[in-house]
């Protein structure tokens, strides 16, 4: 395993750390009401950061899932609510239109999409449905050239900034999961409409949106078929960019706990000069190391996306561990952890996320348990798997 980068991305990633740590990261409470940073994309897009995942062609980088990663983690590191709208940019819904929409989608987006001026969101989630695709109720009735299509989507992100809309849904009424497809709806479609906000504890707003008989164009039907599969293994990168953030929130959240134990004293002395504050550091850096290995693992597998059951390891794993790093930082800060002043609080908010967006833990402890029971060869070992 190489996790080599070449002098390009490396100064790529660098520039973006240089901006994170100068600009976002005195500005981070701004973006906690749900306002949308407009200039931190703006910001990141003269870096060509928001064209990670778009081919070459419409002006983009089209990074390796590796680059990508780790971009977003610096950017999680100071800043969760910058990081999650650059996800939307980087993640399952630019890959999606750069793989399967039109040339004509493509050249009119994808270049929108580079420059900060076209924000995408995805729409999977329903009322009764989230990780139980099969079961979606909204629907894409295909009439002669045009495609009608009905239904609620709920807890979708950037709603209300969002020039173009990525949603699954089932086609023509075929149920299960063959009758899954995607099409594309832009927000000025008559009977499109946000009908609800929901304010998260990471500090972005997500929406509920109703497509009451949304009249488009053929050529928006973007998946017809095999909807199902394609969204999975899209959805597999998702897996390696979410953890990145979460790794990403582990070790701003760890800076901020080494940088405190240093200069907080009690009883005379920094409290860094006690063991079970040292101990708490030392287990704070395994994890967030077990996690980056992980993580740069899966990346690396990607062919074009990346291998389900080390994505989806590299998933839980660094999800769970944001969750324990972030948790220890704050009581490392003792009270002052639990205020807003002090940006430990807000890793902690934003991590409570990721075991939730994109899969939950549940759901992906079973897909690899599946694969430990189905694949295991007892002469091979754990090398029987073939993901080494």
């Amino acid at each position: 395993m190489d996790f080599h980068i070449a002098a390009e991305q490396r100064e790529m990633i660098q520039s973006v750390r240089a901006l994170a740590q100068s600009e976002f990261k005195p500005n981070a409470m701004r973006w906690m009401d749900g306002t949308f940073p407009w200039e931190n994309i703006k910001k990141l897009a003269e870096l060509g950061v928001l064209g990670m995942s778009v081919p070459e062609e419409y002006g983009g980088m089209a990074l390796s899932i590796l680059d990508t990663a780790l971009i977003l983690e610096e950017i999680a590191k100071v800043d969760y609510v910058t990081a999650m709208a650059v996800l939307g940019e980087a993640g399952v819904q630019t890959r999606v239109i750069a793989r399967y929409a039109p040339n004509a989608i493509k050249e009119r987006i994808l270049p929108a999409v580079v420059s900060g001026d076209c924000i995408l969101a995805i729409c999977m989630t329903e009322p009764h449905a989230g990780t139980d695709v099969a079961n979606y109720r909204t629907n894409a009735r295909i009439v002669n050239d045009r495609v009608i299509l009905k239904g609620t989507k709920t807890l979708i992100s950037r709603a209300k900034e969002a020039g173009m809309f990525v949603v699954f849904t089932r086609i023509d009424g075929k149920p299960g999961r063959e009758g899954i497809g995607c099409v594309l709806v832009e927000p000025d479609t008559k009977g499109f409409a946000v009908t609800g906000t929901y304010h998260t504890m990471g500090g972005e707003n997500l929406h509920e949106i109703q497509f009451d008989d949304c009249e488009l164009p053929l050529e928006n039907l973007v998946i017809r078929e095999d909807g199902f599969r394609k969204l999975l293994s899209a959805f597999n990168t998702q897996r390696c960019l979410n953890p990145a953030i979460s790794l990403g929130l582990a070790e701003g959240a760890f800076d901020e706990a080494v940088n405190y134990v240093r200069e907080r004293t009690i009883f005379g002395k920094p409290i860094s000069d006690f063991q079970g504050m040292r101990w708490k550091l030392a287990d704070m850096f395994k994890d967030i190391e077990a996690g980056r290995g992980l993580l740069y693992r899966a990346c690396l597998s990607a062919n074009p996306f990346p291998d389900p059951f080390l994505s989806a390891a590299s998933k839980v794993f660094n999800n769970e561990m944001s969750l324990r790093v972030t948790t220890e930082a704050v009581q490392v800060h003792g009270g002052f952890g639990f205020t807003d002043e002090f940006p430990v609080s807000r890793f902690y908010r934003g991590a409570r996320y990721g075991s939730i967006g994109g899969g939950a833990s549940e759901t992906l402890r079973d897909l690899i348990g599946k694969k430990i029971v189905g694949d295991f060869d007892p002469a091979d070992g754990i090398m029987g798997f073939g993901v080494f």
